[in-house]
């Protein structure tokens, strides 16, 4: 029988091997870790696609220590580090390291949250973190939920529930409604269930990026005199760019007059539910139907964690189909597969269950309340720089703002942010996220990490003035 393939197999056996190969990767990151001084070095896609595809898979490097350097110049050289404070770019976070201690036994035991013969005790420390997501919503007895692999398939199963209660209804006479600024997950995931192009039907934002309620009752009395049925309005909490978030109470009622089902994508926004000092701003959450969640957000957990939480757990139901191989009518075990759209789903929920049992939820709410702190101070530096535009007031962790120092054109600033961009992702200091507003080229500071401060963020918008300077731009005014 051969020996030498199954040497690299997790077994009793192979114990000593297994940690002292863990061990040797711990160490090559580390030593990396120690090293970076700041998110990227700005590899172009070309430069990286040259390394990976100059690689024969059908030839193993050999031992570990080759790996581990092949490793570092095909992707931790390049990588992005989520943990830099100069890192400002999109709605990645640092993670905390009782969750990556959670990540060490999720990958290596490999259970499967699909039935409870394929995972036991993890089973239940889903369902307890399901049920404690609901508490802190406001959700009573007969909630229920289950964890997913991001925003957008929690928004998926979300609609999918909401369709489920519109049965008989034809495709093409149903709506969704949601603001102009919600996740693009929602026009995606109408697609993906059959809906007509035009069934996802936008409501404007107010002055503040809020789903305007009187725009919201205007298109509900539209789509009834039309003959046609709401079946989801959708809320945000916490939009991409503007961290803004919906009048949740009022669309609830909204909502209820029309039976529709009321969803709150709280991707970026749930990590209120553990804020020490801003819960209140999830307000009327507990009128939901369905919430979404991305602990990898806003909970400081590594990709992926994300969770749907329900009401009225039997609404679940829509998503079950009994298999006799898997979860049959007759078992009298629990099977998470029942609620779930996947079938083998990793174990993530530990990760945040090793994060609660180690940190407690107060510093997690505090490592949020830290950066929306920040975002508030960093805005007030924009507002104050006759360089720089400020496009909102910030609602949770994101300040959109561009260079645009009196005189500049509109056209002008529109070509000059994205390259500003650009450049500054190619130095390897610091990275900025882009957005459009009303059509024009603005430019993000997404903002979650703690250890960020007001004097990284002012480095960052400093580099981007130098940077506007050297650009040949014969329009740009110099602002003393």
């Amino acid at each position: 029988m051969p020996t030498r393939p199954l040497r690299h197999l997790f077994h009793p056996a192979n114990a000593d091997d297994y940690a002292d190969i863990l061990h040797r990767g711990i160490d090559h990151l580390g030593d990396h870790l120690r090293e970076v001084t700041g998110p990227a070095r700005g590899a172009s896609p070309e430069q990286a696609a040259k390394l990976i595809d100059d690689i024969d898979l059908d030839e193993p490097a050999g031992e570990v220590e080759d790996v581990l350097s092949e490793l570092s110049r095909v992707y931790l050289d390049d990588t992005v580090w989520f943990h830099e404070p100069m890192y400002a770019a999109h709605l990645n976070c640092p993670v905390v390291i009782p969750a990556l201690l959670g990540e060490l036994f999720v990958s290596s035991v490999n259970s499967s949250l699909d039935t409870f013969d394929q995972s036991v005790g993890a089973t239940y420390i889903e369902r307890h973190l399901i049920d404690w997501t609901a508490g802190r919503i406001g959700f009573g007895a007969g909630s229920d939920g289950v964890f997913t692999s991001g925003g957008s398939q929690s928004n998926l199963q979300a609609l999918l529930l909401a369709r489920g209660r519109r049965r008989g209804v034809p495709a093409d006479r149903l709506r969704v409604l949601t603001s102009q600024d919600s996740h693009f997950s929602v026009q995606k995931s109408a697609r993906l269930m059959g809906l007509s192009d035009d069934a996802v039907v936008t409501v404007p934002t107010d002055a503040a990026r809020r789903m305007d309620v009187a725009a919201l009752k205007r298109a509900l009395e539209t789509c009834d005199a039309d003959g046609l049925t709401v079946m989801a309005v959708v809320a945000t909490a916490g939009t991409t760019d503007f961290g803004a978030i919906d009048p949740m109470r009022a669309i609830a009622q909204a909502a209820g007059a029309y039976g529709a089902w009321m969803h709150v994508d709280a991707a970026y926004g749930g990590g209120l539910l553990t804020s020490p000092r801003r819960r209140h701003l999830l307000d009327g959450i507990e009128l939901a139907d369905s919430v979404t969640i991305d602990y990898h957000k806003t909970f400081f957990q590594p990709v992926s964690s994300s969770a749907i939480v329900v009401r009225d757990g039997s609404t679940l139901q829509e998503v079950t189909h009994h298999a006799d191989y898997l979860n049959p009518r007759s078992a009298q075990q629990p099977n998470q597969v029942d609620k779930s759209l996947q079938t083998t789903r990793r174990f993530d929920a530990l990760k945040l269950w090793i994060t609660l049992r180690l940190m407690g939820a107060d510093q997690i709410g505090d490592y949020f309340d830290t950066v929306i702190d920040l975002a508030q101070d960093v805005a007030e530096v924009v507002r104050a720089d006759r360089g720089f535009e400020l496009a909102a007031d910030p609602s949770l962790s994101t300040v959109v703002f561009r260079y645009r120092p009196l005189g500049m054109s509109e056209s002008d600033a529109d070509d000059l942010n994205p390259r500003l961009r650009q450049e500054l992702y190619a130095g390897g200091r610091a990275m900025v996220a882009g957005t459009k507003v009303d059509g024009r080229s603005w430019l993000k500071l997404t903002l979650l990490n703690p250890m960020a401060t007001t004097e990284h963020m002012v480095e960052i918008l400093d580099t981007l003035r130098t940077l506007a300077r050297e650009i040949d731009a014969p329009a740009l005014l110099e602002v003393s």
